[in-house]
């Protein structure tokens, strides 16, 4: 199913994303993830690459694995690192021969131990130039790209980072998902931005719960930095025990989503990290259950 028919579907689309595994272990704790979270049918799955595009192939036969066990419309996430235009090419033709007929266009991050992003040779340099290379060349593929509510950390000018934002849609993407955020009001300034702009395709809100400690601190070190709010930082240092810490990072973000909803939201995207207790114990917390009912609570 086209992306575009999936936003036209559902009030809100409920969506999660999922991380290639990178051992045994994880490939058995993602199948859980799958088995568990599949029944409450979602909108659509996304999969990622790991970092520098280095789990392409892992990622594509989990993507058809996915979308054939399911049924569930899988998006693939796709870069532009270390990739000349005929490799992304023939990548997207595997892709679509597949059935995969949505894609999240991203630039991606540089391959660790490059500091400094560096287009491959004869390669995409911006996520705008893979947008366009994919409309022109699979106009029926849907198309999604990233929104930073928080700023995007390589450009620190929000003026331009707009223009860049909307040079993407121009180019043909068909929504946009954002990365996570912690505080709402900057998703909703967010979104004024867009409109600001002309940007008019639905903007899905990433929300990833905080689960621990070790893994705020790592959302910290991320490129994309994270803006952690007061009251979150009191609510989880006040907690005594790991499972506390979970407890808070959990309610923290269900308050989000129930903000989210009240406030109109297109789309709710979760950043799983394979972690399906823990996205079940957040819509659980907030009465839902199946898919279904993220379009009935608004």
């Amino acid at each position: 199913m086209h992306i575009r028919e999936i936003f036209a579907k559902h009030k809100v689309a409920m969506s999660f994303e999922f991380l290639p595994p990178k051992s045994p272990e994880a490939l058995d704790e993602l199948n859980e993830t799958i088995t568990l979270l599949s029944p409450m049918e979602p909108a659509y799955i996304s999969v990622t690459y790991g970092a520098g595009g280095s789990t392409r192939e892992l990622t594509h036969d989990i993507v058809v694995k996915i979308q054939n066990q399911t049924g569930i419309p899988v998006v693939s996430h796709l870069t532009c690192v270390g990739a000349p235009k005929e490799e992304i090419g023939g990548i997207l033709r595997h892709y679509y021969d597949s059935g995969i007929r949505n894609i999240m266009a991203l630039r991606g991050d540089p391959p660790k131990g490059q500091a400094n992003w560096v287009a491959a040779e004869g390669g995409f340099i911006q996520a705008a130039e893979l947008v366009t290379y994919i409309r022109e060349n699979f106009p029926d593929m849907g198309i999604g790209v990233a929104g930073f509510p928080e700023g995007h950390p390589a450009t620190p000018n929000r003026l331009l980072e707009m223009d860049y934002l909307k040079a993407k849609v121009d180019a043909g993407a068909d929504y946009i998902c954002t990365q996570l955020f912690f505080d709402n009001r900057d998703f909703y300034d967010f979104c004024e931005r867009c409109e600001i702009a002309g940007i008019k395709v639905p903007i899905v809100a990433g929300i990833m719960p905080i689960t621990s400690l070790k893994t705020m601190s790592r959302m910290a070190d991320m490129a994309a930095g994270c803006r952690f709010p007061a009251r979150l930082l009191k609510s989880l240092h006040r907690a005594q025990s790991d499972a506390e810490v979970t407890r808070a990072g959990i309610h923290w973000a269900a308050e989000q989503v129930r903000d989210l909803l009240d406030g109109g939201v297109k789309g709710v995207h979760f950043y799983t990290l394979n972690k399906a207790n823990h996205v079940k114990t957040l819509c659980d917390s907030i009465g839902i259950s199946h898919s279904s009912q993220f379009d009935k609570i608004v």
